[in-house]
């Protein structure tokens, strides 16, 4: 994308218009209440609660895009000089309350913005972005298509919220005795936390700034900070750990759920070599079984490939309640889109791998041509199938790139340094692509 022009999620200087996806911390790094280098687009529920999270920001710097409604934002072209136009339009993310994903007509040509999302098959929401977001693209072609690639492998594969949060009320129904404690952030599965106070028909606790959030929301009934009126808590995830749970065990009966797509590694009880601490019991929502000794527990289906709920330690459950989209989520997103060029836009993750990989066939011939199949030749005759995909699509500095590569010797693309053939393997079975090695 021409950072000269527009930029998404970014938040240095060079460029003219800045567009913010949602207020999720790792997508406003850069802002803060000082920042003023131009005008900042976002959604009106982001709008609203923008003075929270930056008290103090110049508000007049802020540009509501409504949902579904195309925008002009008139420029200066990088190559003429000339004055230009770039047509945007907004859609619901689904991701958390005010995210959304920015479709960009120019110059440049067209590109699509994910940021993070979630667009279930079964949602009705999903189902009128999905259309809304076709008729917007209408017969043009989407030359770039920036994804939201956080479980872009085949190894994550959850239920819709809907059901996780269904496993969610059978864990707390399963525990009538105890208090729970739920890890969320500051922003998102509100939804969830609805579902449990209607089913249940109970309110919820949270923690005062998260509180005015909710209010913010429209949210006014069902949350509150008095914690005699309700045995179900969300707290902040920093402090969700092992160790908290232990303290609170001393003084009443308490478990605690981590709703997550990833599965959440805990730390080793004292002498115990398990990194999951107790073996992990799998739960889901179908047929009960009574274990002895424990309130009775749902099991995943024999022929079941979804994660389910899994009991990391006697006191801990792991809901695979995800507000991004699972691996086959994103390859039907990529179906419908049909771009010419993909871009994954989280690169941060050690398990990151280029989306080109797995869906580099679902694009332009141009591009598949781009990608193949070679071998990687290790020490001693071993020999590793990997995928090499060439650089087109780079828009990082390639100098910086480099720089990167050089602070490790050995590197691989993902940034760890290839020092055994099992740390190669297990990357290639997670599908992590291996580049030739000059």
């Amino acid at each position: 994308m021409d950072r000269s022009m527009i930029s998404v999620d970014r938040w240095s200087d060079g460029s003219q218009a800045y567009f913010l996806t949602h207020l999720h911390a790792d997508h406003t790094s850069g802002l803060s209440p000082e920042w003023n280098r131009g005008p900042l687009f976002c959604s009106r529920i982001t709008a609203k609660l923008f003075p929270f999270k930056f008290p103090g920001f110049k508000l007049s710097l802020l540009r509501v895009l409504e949902i579904g409604q195309w925008h002009s934002v008139s420029l200066v072209s990088r190559t003429t000089g000339s004055a230009t136009t770039v047509d945007v339009m907004a859609f619901d993310a689904h991701h958390c309350p005010g995210a959304v994903m920015y479709l960009f007509r120019g110059e440049f040509g067209c590109m699509l913005f994910t940021g993070d999302f979630r667009w279930e098959p079964t949602s009705t929401r999903a189902q009128i972005g999905r259309s809304m977001l076709l008729n917007a693209i209408g017969n043009d072609k989407v030359d770039i298509l920036y994804l939201d690639n956080t479980y872009c492998n085949p190894s994550y594969s959850f239920p819709s919220r809907e059901v996780a949060a269904k496993q969610v009320v059978d864990v707390i129904s399963s525990h009538p005795k105890h208090d729970i404690i739920i890890g969320i952030d500051s922003l998102g599965k509100e939804d969830l936390l609805i579902h449990i106070a209607r089913v249940l028909k109970i309110k919820i606790w949270v923690w005062p700034e998260r509180l005015q959030i909710m209010h913010l929301l429209g949210f006014h009934d069902i949350f509150t900070t008095k914690t005699s009126l309700t045995r179900v808590r969300a707290v902040p995830r920093y402090s969700f750990s092992i160790e908290t749970l232990e303290g609170l065990n001393e003084m009443r009966p308490t478990i605690g759920i981590m709703p997550s797509g990833l599965p959440w590694l805990v730390k080793p009880l004292e002498g115990n070599t398990n990194v999951l601490g107790s073996s992990p019991s799998i739960f889901c929502h179908g047929s009960k079984l009574n274990v002895k000794g424990r309130s009775p527990m749902y099991m995943n289906k024999p022929n079941g490939n979804c994660r389910a709920v899994e009991r990391y330690h006697e006191y801990m459950y792991s809901v695979p309640y995800s507000d991004h989209s699972c691996f086959a989520e994103i390859k039907e997103f990529v179906k419908i889109v049909q771009p010419t060029n993909l871009k994954g836009i989280v690169s941060s993750s050690s398990s990151y791998v280029d989306p080109l990989y797995h869906f580099g066939r679902l694009l332009g011939e141009k591009l598949q041509s781009q990608c193949s199949y070679r071998n990687f030749d290790r020490k001693g005759g071993e020999r590793v199938e990997a995928a090499y995909t060439k650089s087109a699509l780079r828009i990082d500095d390639s100098s910086k790139a480099g720089k990167k590569r050089s602070r490790t010797k050995g590197d691989d693309v993902l940034g760890v340094q290839a020092s055994s053939r099992v740390r190669i393997l297990r990357r290639l079975r997670r599908g992590a692509k291996i580049l030739e090695l000059d």
